[in-house]
């Protein structure tokens, strides 16, 4: 198949381009102002026994067959699209429907003829089934008997919530650098967590790229670095150890962390533990109490220093009691699983507790 444009030249010559089904344009010149189909086609190379289909796109986006014998108004478009062709097929461009001379078409060839903006999506909607975005190199065959139609529709939104903060994205995906400066955060200056409903967490390398399309994707969560103007890391103390998998989890998410015992009793202690926005502080250090046959026994509730309270005012219900860790009052958060989700040794860990705790925090400023 060719496409031509012409152009009014001198005299009665004109100008034309001629391509193939791919659109991509080579420039010839007619000696007539007023060409017929036939004459267009053989400037393409066509001969009559090929029977060539020629089709004239209109400056308006309109397209309209050629006859042979038929004379093109150049003054309506100067664009022809020509193939060899025994038939043609009915397509629809947003309502715009012209006659294909081909068995397919691929959703760029669609974008070129629609005239449609890169960044905006194409759909095909056929009876019976669900619409479907076309992608540009994909070729669909076209139905027979009928008109296949491909519509526009406006460009979806991305939403990510990074630490608290709402960012918009016309991309399904966005890389860690782009969602991390448009929040407002240096990305060079934090841990980066990415929360996926029903997944462990995962921390993102600054090069990364999120998808936003993946389902359950709740919010990247921001880490603040060690920063301690120069000076080492005060050693954190391993009294115990926990789960290999819980370790490497909390090596990732939560560098500063140490398991203490005191009295009998095994804390394991996350310091610099963030909270979402509503809080009057924005992290705490975070106690969970780990029982001598853990994971066989479960882990229950929670403790925080400072206390959590409500930038907004009102109480927090089971949270009026303390608990002495380390020479501090936690705060204790009286937070237990219900029937639905008993603990299991199998399946459950530091990591799905943590979880529970991220849940019960954010429910109290529904975050």
């Amino acid at each position: 198949m060719t496409t031509v444009t012409t152009t009014q030249g001198s005299g009665r010559n004109a100008t034309v381009e001629i391509a193939g089904l791919d659109l991509a344009f080579r420039r010839f010149e007619l000696d007539t102002e007023t060409p017929t189909g036939g004459k267009i086609a053989r400037a393409a190379g066509f001969d009559s026994s090929q029977r060539p289909y020629v089709l004239q796109w209109m400056e308006d986006g309109d397209f309209e067959g050629i006859r042979v014998q038929e004379e093109a108004d150049i003054g309506k478009g100067t664009k022809f699209i020509i193939a060899e062709s025994d038939g043609t097929n009915r397509i629809a461009i947003n309502g715009n429907e012209l006659d294909w001379p081909a068995e397919s078409v691929s959703g760029g060839i669609i974008r070129k003829l629609g005239r449609i903006p890169s960044e905006t999506p194409i759909y095909l909607e056929r009876v019976g089934q669900p619409d479907r975005i076309i992608e540009d190199a994909e070729v669909i065959k076209i139905s027979k008997g009928g008109i296949e139609e491909f519509k526009t529709r406006e460009p979806q939104v991305w939403k990510l919530n990074v630490q608290g903060k709402h960012i918009e994205s016309r991309a399904p995906t966005i890389t860690v650098v782009d969602a991390l400066t448009t929040a407002g955060f240096d990305p060079h200056m934090w841990i980066i967590i990415l929360k996926v409903h029903g997944q462990p967490k995962k921390q993102l390398a600054v090069g990364d790229t999120i998808d936003l399309r993946t389902p359950g994707i709740e919010k990247v969560r921001l880490i603040a670095k060690d920063v301690n103007n120069g000076e080492a890391r005060p050693s954190m103390l391993r009294e115990f150890p926990l789960l290999e998998g819980d370790e490497t989890f909390l090596a990732d998410t939560s560098p500063v962390w140490e398991t203490t015992i005191e009295a009998g009793r095994r804390w394991l202690i996350i310091h610099g533990y963030p909270v979402p926005e509503g809080y009057t502080v924005s992290s705490v250090d975070l106690a969970l109490l780990v029982p001598p046959n853990y994971p066989q026994a479960e882990i229950d509730m929670f403790y925080v220093d400072p206390p959590l309270r409500k930038i907004s005012g009102g109480t927090i219900p089971c949270t009026e009691a303390t608990e002495q860790i380390a020479g501090r009052s936690y705060q204790r958060w009286s937070r237990h699983r219900g029937p639905g989700s008993r603990w299991s040794s199998t399946t459950d860990n530091v990591i799905t507790h943590l979880a529970l705790v991220e849940e019960a925090i954010a429910k109290e400023v529904a975050e």
